[in-house]
């Protein structure tokens, strides 16, 4: 059994294509090409070098020593936040702007919850020299300032949503509504393993290059190239699918996916799709959602910009569905108090999104030589507004 995607894009019961009619001749050009380009040498290449010498790949793995000695386990952290940009992000968007290209697209849209992704987008755009238009909730334009001040100020439009929740949800609906009437020159760069095939397979393998340098690297610290767990947050999960890649099919390593649980699981304001989501279609694809008796999405809540997704990508439903993922819900109280421990015991002030997945230590317990991996996604630069309010610093 294998827990990556099949042909037509489905994880098990999780995946497909579920698009309009003015959609498939975009989604079916992509699908037909994405996995051609990607194993061209010149593609590779250029993304190599892009990745090493603009990203700052590899990131370190870091020894969190301090960290581990709290929790009497070895606990090390895939340093994802020292990417330019400031989070994993950027892996996908240098990816997506290659494809792009060579697939004859001169205008980029993209959508963005925390900002993160809007940034990276802006980047990449600026780095061609191609236009860039950025959905963004109304709420989230709030609550990310700078990240909109860094979209601008790197050339894009950043669009406001304002239907619905004015959060991640309501900015795809309309980078969507845009891709249906820009069909041809246009190229939606998605920035999760959501959305219709061949999307959150194209999203994952780019992100792969976390797990493959996740080996290489513990191979010289632990003389071995799997970790006893992989720890990764999952709002739509980008960042998790990149830890988790080489690792998908390797009963030995525990895969441990964090959601955000808000104020409580069962409160009303939560984003813990694992606990809360039943089978629905959003944004293209069949997977975990949480929605209401008669199927319509209820409103995702969390105090991280980029966990408040209602639903979760087909990789990682699949992966809940299927017993192969521990999953696990953090509040939002739990998330910033590891945050803040984290920037105590290490000197690291991790994105708020990451929070969440240090936030299991304090009950999921380890053996002492367990090694696990925790991949911190993004940089606490962005959040530091929401840290400033929530302990009054």
């Amino acid at each position: 059994m294998t827990y990556q995607a099949n042909e037509k894009g489905y994880y098990g019961e999780f995946g497909g294509a579920f698009i309009p009619e003015m959609l498939y001749p975009n989604v079916e050009e992509l699908r037909r090409q994405y996995l051609d380009i990607m194993k061209e040498d010149s593609f590779q290449k250029e993304f190599k070098a892009l990745l090493k010498d603009y990203v700052g790949r590899p990131t370190p793995l870091y020894y969190a020593e301090r960290f581990s000695k709290k929790y009497n386990t070895k606990v090390y952290l895939k340093r994802e936040d020292l990417c330019h940009t400031g989070a994993h992000k950027v892996n996908n968007t240098v990816g997506q702007i290659l494809m792009a290209k060579r697939l004859g697209k001169n205008r980029i849209i993209a959508e963005t919850g925390a900002g993160q992704h809007g940034v990276a987008t802006a980047t990449v755009c600026a780095l061609m020299g191609i236009e860039c238009i950025v959905y963004m909730g109304e709420i989230d334009i709030e609550r990310q300032a700078p990240n909109v001040a860094r979209m601008k100020m790197l050339g894009a439009k950043v669009v406001p949503a304002k239907s619905g929740s004015k959060t991640l949800k309501d900015a795809t609906n309309e980078a969507i509504r845009d891709w249906i009437n820009n069909p041809v020159d246009t190229h939606y760069i998605i920035g999760s393993v959501v959305g219709p095939h061949p999307y959150p397979d194209m999203v994952a393998r780019f992100q792969a290059i976390i797990s493959e340098e996740i080996k290489t690297q513990l191979k010289e610290k632990e003389n071995r190239e799997n970790p006893d767990y992989i720890v990764a947050c999952v709002g739509g999960g980008s960042n998790a699918a990149g830890a988790y890649f080489h690792y998908l099919d390797n009963p030995e390593v525990g895969i441990i996916a964090v959601e955000a649980a808000g104020k409580g699981i069962y409160t009303g304001e939560s984003a813990a799709t694992s606990a809360l989501g039943k089978e629905g279609i959003i944004h293209g694809s069949k997977t975990l959602l949480m929605q209401t008796d008669d199927g319509q999405i209820t409103e995702p809540y969390s105090i991280s910009a980029g966990l408040d997704y209602p639903g979760v990508g087909p990789m990682h439903a699949h992966l809940f569905r299927s017993g192969r993922g521990e999953f696990i819900s953090i509040t939002d109280d739990a998330a910033m108090k590891a945050g803040l421990e984290l920037a105590k015991l290490e000197g690291i002030i991790p994105a708020i999104e990451s929070s969440h997945a240090l936030a299991i230590f304090e009950d999921r317990k380890f053996k002492e030589d367990d090694v696990v991996v925790v991949n911190l996604s993004g940089r606490g630069d962005k959040d530091l507004n929401t840290y400033i309010d929530y302990f009054e610093l």
